[in-house]
């Protein structure tokens, strides 16, 4: 299973390996998910919403994204398609 950091700053896959952005991982990895929102960093926010596991953390990140975005976005909007992040069970990281 990957660290939060790596889930929330993967950017792609190779095979079974989750391709993670290090430069971003080393800057805003010890963020939390609203400071992470509070900095524009959206889909990271969210990603980090979706590891957490906790619907009040991913309804702060829409409420932030709709007011910096002028959208009007809903809790229970499939907002994975929007922002590129799904869970997925990856043993393995490749830091670049």
């Amino acid at each position: 299973m990957l660290s939060r950091a790596d889930f929330i700053f993967t950017i792609g896959y190779d095979g079974p390996a989750a391709v993670v952005d290090g430069q971003a991982k080393k800057r805003y990895g010890s963020l939390s998910t609203a400071a992470l929102a509070e900095k524009g960093l959206f889909r990271a926010a969210y990603s980090s919403a979706i590891f957490s596991g906790n619907t009040g953390e991913t309804a702060q990140v829409i409420e932030k994204y709709n007011k910096a975005a002028g959208t009007s976005f809903k809790p229970g909007d499939s907002l994975e398609r929007l922002f590129g992040v799904f869970p997925i069970e990856v043993k393995r990281a490749i830091i670049l």
